[in-house]
């Protein structure tokens, strides 16, 4: 009995310590959302014009840079999927199922609607590459940048609202993060959502957010009880 008794508490122990480091290690994968997010928007927004009315000259000259921000976008989505899982992660047994499956739904959303504006846009810059002239000139332009706008710049942002709307209501009720961030992340998300303008600083609130809950996230693990502490069970009669 004392043998297993001995082996329970030795695999107490390594769950612990796996549950310690899993998150943690994690967390970086919303400083690289973060980062490769941002330097998409950035890329794209300098590269861009913000007129709708652009007779498309960036499509000759600027194809290059728009391609390589395009090319990061799958892979901030690979770590914005990482992301979701830090953060349901951290909440454990503190979850609430209804805000929990709003918060997994509209980050996927955001995800989805981000992969298909840079498929759009991927398609537009091959189109252009194939005739020139018939894009600019057939209305195939002037259609897909207005839609590539709509999905990012409407759907996409009120998404991220929505997300971070949930993940704030969801640390309010559980108390599992501190008061400041909880506001921080209601104003973040209120302005997402209601907000009509549409500039650089706005589209890059939400890696910020990601990058400021992902260092706070890194700085103060998730607190555990020592296995120690964990009550053995009786042995069986």
């Amino acid at each position: 009995m004392k043998r297993a008794a001995g082996v329970d508490r030795d695999d107490r122990r390594k769950l612990v310590a796996r549950r310690l480091t899993t998150p943690r290690a994690a967390a970086f994968a919303g400083i690289l959302f973060s980062a490769l997010l941002t330097v998409t928007f950035v890329l794209l927004r300098s590269t861009i014009p913000e007129d709708p009315n652009d007779a498309g000259e960036w499509l000759a000259t600027g194809s290059g840079r728009v391609d390589f921000a395009l090319w990061l976008v799958p892979f901030a989505g690979i770590a914005f999927l990482w992301f979701i899982g830090v953060i349901r992660d951290r909440l454990g047994v503190h979850e609430d199922q209804f805000f929990s499956s709003v918060l997994f739904g509209s980050g996927l959303l955001f995800i989805a609607m981000t992969f298909i504006a840079t498929a759009l846009a991927g398609a537009l810059i091959a189109a252009y590459q194939l005739d020139p002239v018939a894009t600019i000139e057939n209305g195939i332009y002037a259609l897909e940048r207005e839609t590539i706008f709509r999905v990012t710049n409407v759907f996409g942002v009120r998404m991220a609202g929505v997300f971070m709307f949930s993940a704030g209501t969801i640390w309010l009720r559980s108390g599992t993060m501190p008061r400041w961030m909880v506001v921080l992340t209601y104003t973040v998300a209120l302005v997402q959502l209601f907000s009509l303008g549409f500039t650089l600083w706005f589209t890059i609130l939400f890696p910020a957010w990601v990058f400021i809950v992902s260092v706070h996230f890194l700085v103060y693990p998730p607190g555990v009880a020592d296995a120690e502490d964990a009550p053995a069970e009786s042995p069986a009669p």
